[in-house]
């Protein structure tokens, strides 16, 4: 068994075209896991990802601030508390609504790929 506490996770700037800015930093918070990828990823006041999707269910745990989760036909705020799941192949984005800083927990699975959507 392996215990992580959130607070210990040294932040690292996430740095990736498919971020609107560069104001993102994840923690990676179980790099040992053979079948998750589960990160923190923090995004800076107005930064999102863009159109994107995923060959395997992505889910969203909202930790701070308030976000928007969107797909092509509607957009959700999110704040903390929420859970998102993303089904695999859903074309979507996420990140802070413009107001606040914003975070998540992201879970995805270990392998899968990611295709970028949007330029």
């Amino acid at each position: 068994m392996k215990v992580v506490r959130i607070d210990e996770v040294s932040k690292e700037a996430y740095l990736n075209p498919l971020f609107t800015g560069p104001e993102v930093a994840r923690q990676v918070l179980l790099p040992d896991s053979q079948e998750n990828v589960v990160n923190v990823v923090h995004f800076g006041k107005g930064v999102r990802n863009k159109f994107h999707r995923h060959d395997c269910e992505q889910i969203l745990i909202i930790t701070s601030g308030r976000g928007i989760v969107a797909t092509e036909k509607e957009e959700r705020v999110v704040t903390v508390g929420d859970i998102v799941l993303i089904p695999a192949g859903e074309k979507h984005w996420h990140g802070s609504n413009g107001e606040s800083a914003f975070s998540h927990i992201v879970v995805s699975r270990k392998g899968s790929k990611m295709t970028h959507l949007e330029d």
